[in-house]
C-alpha cells in the first residue's frame, strides 16, 4: 500500500470551530478539502444543499455549476484525466443521478478515477418504494452498473470512514468512478467532536520477482519486440521510453497515445490497424501489452493478427481476455516495467532496421490517411503544429474528423493532454472541453467537436462562459449527422432515414450567450483564425463551415457491416 501523490498539498486536517455546529455536509466539504480536492462539479439540488453550502462557506474549493448532470459528469471526468488527481461530481438522487449515467459509463470505461457524490431519500424511506420525491428504489443497483463500486453512509458518525474509503477505491488500481450515496436527513445531522479524514492510500498490484523474471528472458530471445502501450500505462512514460530507446518498437491505444513521445521515430503511434502495421506485426516476434484491453474497435473485432503476446496488467481479470498470451503479469504499470528494466542490458540484441521501418510504416498510413482527407488536410495540418507546440490539452468529441485525423495524427505533448469520447458516444465533448481547460495549468484545451454532437451538449457553453474556461471549440459543421448519412449511402442505398438535423445558427446562439465565435468558410482562413481564437481570453467557438469548404476526399462511412474494424 502507497500514499497517493496525486493531491497538490500535503494532507493538512482542518481544525474544527468549536462553537459552531457541525453537521454531516460540513465534515463532508471539509474533508474534500483537506484531501486536496479543488474543484467540484455538478448542479444544486435540495438533496445535495447541506454540503454545497459547506463547500462555499469554508470556501476552499471551486464549485462549477453545470447546466446538468450529464455534463458535469464529462467536465469531472476531463479534469481528472488531465491532473491525474481524483475528479469529484455532485448530484441529487434519483432521475439527476440517472442523468449522468451517460457521461460515467465514459468514465468507467476511461478507467477515470472520479467520485460520484450523490445523495439519497430520508434513511427511513430508502430502498422501501413508498415515493418520497426524487426516490429511485433501486438505485444502488443503477450505480452499480455504471460503477467500480458503490458505497452508502448509513450512519452520521461513520462518514468520514466511508468517504475515505470510497476515494481509496476511486484511485486505487484499477482505477474507476465510485458512486457514494449520503442521505439528505443525515447530511443535515449535527455531529459531534472534530473527526476529520484520514489520509487516503492508494493500493497496486507488485508483480512477484518470479513473473518478471520469466519476462525478462522472453524479452531476451525476442530480435523484433514491440510494446503496446494502452491508458492503463499513462504513468509508466519514462519506463516505456527506456525501453524503446533500449530496442523495443512501440504503438499505442488511443488511450495511451503520448505514454512515449508521438515524435519518437520508433513508435506507430496509434495507427494501430492500418495495413501498414499489419505488415509490420507479422514481422515480430513479441509484443508486450502493457496497460490496455485491446479493445475490438482498434484490433478488427480482435481478429487483427498479432504477434506472441505477454501482457501487464493491474486488473488479474484481463490476463488473456481478448487474446492469448503467453505470458500475463498481475502488476502495476511503471514498477513492473521498472523492475524489468533492471533485469535487461543497457542494449537489447534486436533488429536495427526496426525504428526504422517503424517511421516508415507510420510515414506511409499518416500519407494514406491524408490523402482521404481532402481539403481537410490542411485544417489537420494546422490542428497538428498547433496542439503539439502548444502543449494544448487536446480534447474530441465523436466526429468524422476526429475519426479520421483526430485520434492518430493530431499530436500532443504528454499522456494526459489527450481527452477523447472513448465509449464511442457522441455529445460529451463540449462538457469534457470545460473539464479539460480548468484543469489545463496554461495553454488552452482545443476541443474538436461535429455540430450533432454539439447539440447534445449545447447548454453547456454557457456553463463555459460563466466559468471563463480557457478553451477553443473547433465546431466542425455539416449540418447532419455526417457519419450516419455515410453509413446509409455505403450500406443503405443511400436511404437518409433521420440523419438530417435541424442545425442552430450557432452565431446567434453564441451571441445569445456572449460566447465569441469565428466562422472558417475556407481552409486557408482556418490558421488565422485559430490563432486569434487561442489568443482571446476565455472561451471562443470556431465554426468550421463544412458545406461550405465541400466534403472529404473519401467519404467516412464508420465500420464496415460486421467488423469495428475502421471505428475510433
Amino acid at each position: 500500500m502507497k500514499s497517493l501523490a496525486a493531491f497538490p498539498d500535503s494532507f493538512e486536517p482542518t481544525e474544527v470551530d468549536p462553537v459552531r455546529p457541525q453537521h454531516v455536509g460540513d465534515q463532508i466539504a471539509r474533508a474534500l478539502a483537506d484531501m486536496g480536492v479543488t474543484t467540484v462539479f455538478g448542479v444544486i439540488s435540495i438533496h445535495n444543499m447541506p454540503i454545497l453550502d459547506a463547500i462555499a462557506e469554508q470556501g476552499r474549493i471551486r464549485f462549477v455549476p453545470a447546466r446538468g448532470e450529464a455534463g458535469a459528469m464529462n467536465m469531472a471526468d476531463a479534469w481528472a484525466r488531465v491532473t491525474g488527481k481524483l475528479g469529484v461530481v455532485m448530484t441529487s438522487t434519483g432521475t439527476a443521478a440517472g442523468n449522468a449515467a451517460g457521461g460515467q459509463v465514459e468514465a468507467l470505461t476511461a478507467g477515470t478515477p472520479l467520485l460520484h457524490i450523490t445523495s439519497q431519500v430520508d434513511l427511513k424511506f430508502a430502498d422501501r418504494d413508498r415515493a418520497p420525491i426524487h426516490d429511485v428504489p433501486k438505485q444502488p443497483q443503477m450505480l452499480q452498473g455504471m460503477s467500480k463500486q458503490v458505497f452508502r453512509i448509513w450512519d452520521a458518525h461513520a462518514a468520514m470512514g466511508v468517504l475515505q474509503a470510497a476515494a481509496s477505491a476511486a484511485l486505487s488500481a484499477p482505477s474507476g468512478p465510485v458512486s457514494l450515496e449520503i442521505p439528505v436527513d443525515l447530511q443535515r445531522s449535527e455531529v459531534s467532536g472534530g473527526a476529520s479524514i484520514g489520509e487516503i492510500t492508494v493500493t497496486r498490484p507488485i508483480a512477484p520477482d518470479a513473473a518478471i523474471d520469466a519476462l525478462a528472458a522472453r524479452v531476451l530471445a525476442a530480435k523484433r519486440p514491440l510494446i503496446w502501450l494502452g491508458g492503463g500505462a499513462r504513468a509508466a512514460g519514462p519506463e516505456a521510453t527506456e525501453l524503446v530507446a533500449r530496442g523495443f518498437g512501440a504503438v499505442t491505444s488511443t488511450n495511451g497515445r503520448a505514454v512515449v513521445a508521438e515524435d519518437n521515430p520508433a513508435t506507430l503511434g496509434a495507427f494501430n490497424m492500418t495495413p501498414q502495421a499489419e505488415q509490420l506485426y507479422a514481422t515480430c516476434d513479441l509484443m508486450l501489452v502493457v496497460g490496455s484491453r485491446l479493445r475490438g474497435n482498434e484490433t478488427k473485432d480482435n481478429l487483427l493478427p498479432l504477434p506472441p503476446l505477454a501482457q501487464i496488467d493491474a486488473e488479474a481479470s484481463q490476463g488473456g481476455r481478448n487474446y492469448p498470451v503467453e505470458l500475463f503479469i498481475h502488476g502495476d504499470a511503471a514498477d513492473t516495467l521498472r523492475r524489468l528494466l533492471d533485469r535487461l542490458p543497457a542494449k537489447l540484441d534486436t533488429d536495427p532496421n526496426l525504428p526504422h521501418e517503424i517511421s516508415t510504416a507510420r510515414a506511409l498510413a499518416e500519407g494514406a490517411m491524408r490523402q482521404r482527407l481532402g481539403p481537410y488536410q490542411v485544417v489537420a495540418d494546422v490542428l497538428l503544429e498547433k496542439v503539439s507546440q502548444g502543449g494544448h490539452p487536446w480534447v474530441r468529441d465523436v466526429t468524422i474528423s476526429n475519426s479520421t485525423f483526430g485520434n492518430r495524427y493530431v499530436q500532443f505533448a504528454g499522456p494526459r493532454l489527450g481527452v477523447h469520447a472513448l465509449g464511442g458516444g457522441i455529445g460529451q465533448g463540449i462538457a469534457m472541453g470545460i473539464g479539460a481547460a480548468l484543469a489545463s495549468p496554461g495553454p488552452k484545451a482545443i476541443t474538436l467537436v461535429g455540430d450533432g454532437g454539439a447539440q447534445l451538449g449545447i447548454a453547456e457553453l454557457i456553463t463555459a462562459v460563466q466559468e471563463e474556461a480557457p478553451l477553443v471549440y473547433v465546431l466542425m459543421n455539416d449540418q447532419a449527422y455526417g457519419v450516419i448519412e455515410n453509413i446509409q449511402d455505403a450500406q443503405y442505398g443511400g436511404r437518409r432515414h433521420y440523419s438530417a438535423l435541424k442545425t442552430p445558427d450557432f452565431a446567434k446562439l453564441c451571441d445569445a450567450i456572449d460566447m465569441p465565435h469565428k466562422v472558417v468558410k475556407s481552409v486557408d482562413a482556418f490558421a488565422a483564425t485559430l490563432d486569434e481564437a487561442i489568443a482571446t481570453e476565455g472561451p471562443v467557438v470556431v465554426e468550421v463551415d463544412m458545406n461550405a469548404i465541400g466534403p472529404f476526399a473519401q467519404a467516412f462511412a464508420g465500420p464496415p457491416a460486421g467488423a469495428a474494424g475502421k471505428a475510433e
